[in-house]
């Protein structure tokens, strides 16, 4: 049985999101493409030539991780250009953004005005009122390890439509489908139940709309 892992870092797990940073080789399976807040340099006009290119291809399928983080340093300012620059690609190509934000939430629900394609919070661990006005703005939540031990963010979950959910391994080293097996147990669902509506979720995004065999 296999698990969709919506965004990785192990460039050989092919069932899944590879996230794709600059200069790096193109995979031949799913990827993101995208200018991380700590990426942002001086040849930040060859970062957008490389996205602008890598992102119109066939298996680039969100564009991301980008975002904003209020523990690194990088202009505030100077990341907000960066990524209103790339929702501005994904509006324009038609794909979702995988956003990456630390302490910076509240800023979110004026860029997600801004989006014309689905955005999704991935790595999201933080307490209920967060989540709650994130899905009150429409955005996906995608979740990690931290739910096989946070029992507030299980709590969360619970009640978390399940039409706005993903899974991901980011860069944790632990068995993905542990993480399925819990989310479903706290839907009340069985576990091939519960990968089929993760895979409904793909498909609203327009992702494996041309590989659902591979779900078999």
């Amino acid at each position: 049985m296999n698990f969709f892992d919506f965004h990785h870092h192990q460039p050989e797990n092919k069932f899944g999101i590879y996230n794709l940073r600059f200069g790096e080789a193109v995979p031949d399976h799913f990827f993101s493409a995208g200018i991380h807040p700590d990426s942002i340099s001086e040849n930040i006009e060859e970062q957008f030539s490389w996205l602008n290119e890598i992102s119109k291809q066939k298996n680039c399928v969100a564009i991301g991780e980008c975002g904003l983080d209020g523990l690194i340093d990088v202009e505030e300012k100077l990341q907000e250009s960066v990524f209103e620059r790339q929702i501005a690609i994904a509006n324009a190509i038609g794909k979702p953004i995988i956003i990456h934000c630390v302490k910076r939430f509240s800023q979110l629900i004026h860029f997600k005005k801004k989006s014309k394609v689905p955005m999704i919070v991935h790595g999201f661990n933080k307490r209920k009122t967060i989540g709650d006005d994130l899905l009150q703005h429409d955005f996906f939540l995608s979740f990690g390890k931290s739910v096989l031990h946070n029992v507030n963010l299980q709590d969360f979950l619970k009640d978390f439509p399940i039409e706005k959910i993903f899974l991901e391994t980011d860069s944790a080293d632990f068995e993905l489908k542990d993480l399925y097996e819990k989310v479903a147990e706290l839907k009340n669902l069985n576990l091939q139940e519960f990968r089929l509506k993760i895979t409904e979720n793909l498909r609203f995004l327009n992702i494996i709309a041309e590989n659902e065999e591979k779900l078999a």
